[in-house]
């Protein structure tokens, strides 16, 4: 697997982790009495002891922060630009000429290959002509 495919991979880890963490806080969060004026929330029955709500955050925090420096180590092994930025333009229009002309030599393939295909198809129908047109044999 590519560098690119492994930092969307990583990127993906971290966007489920994150959601899955935020998801976590939201639904453990004890409630909390908006304002005098309204009632008291109602208890969490909650069928976790409160050990195991507050070791949650801390082991899903942990694994949000291990994928984030795995997704910098990945960014660290990317290769390193040469040159400086005329360099690489440079680099970026020699490839745009090398396109350019294998561009070309494609479309004058694809042209012979399209001539090839109308001279076969004519052959193909002046054969099929004479086989419809002959005769029995006398």
């Amino acid at each position: 697997m590519d560098i690119i495919s492994q930092l969307q991979e990583q990127a993906n880890t971290i966007a489920s982790l994150a959601f899955n963490t935020f998801g976590t806080l939201q639904r453990d969060a004890p409630p909390v009495r908006l304002s005098p004026n309204y009632p008291e929330p109602p208890a969490n029955t909650a069928t976790e002891t409160p050990a195991d709500i507050a070791e949650q955050p801390k082991l899903m925090s942990a694994a949000l922060v291990k994928a984030a420096k795995q997704f910098d180590v990945l960014v660290s092994a990317l290769p390193v630009s040469e040159g400086d930025e005329e360099a690489q333009l440079k680099r970026i229009a020699e490839l745009q000429e090398e396109n350019e002309e294998v561009g070309q030599e494609l479309q004058n393939q694809l042209e012979a290959a399209e001539t090839e295909l109308k001279q076969v198809q004519g052959l193909f129908n002046e054969a099929a002509d004479n086989c419809l047109n002959l005769k029995k044999p006398e």
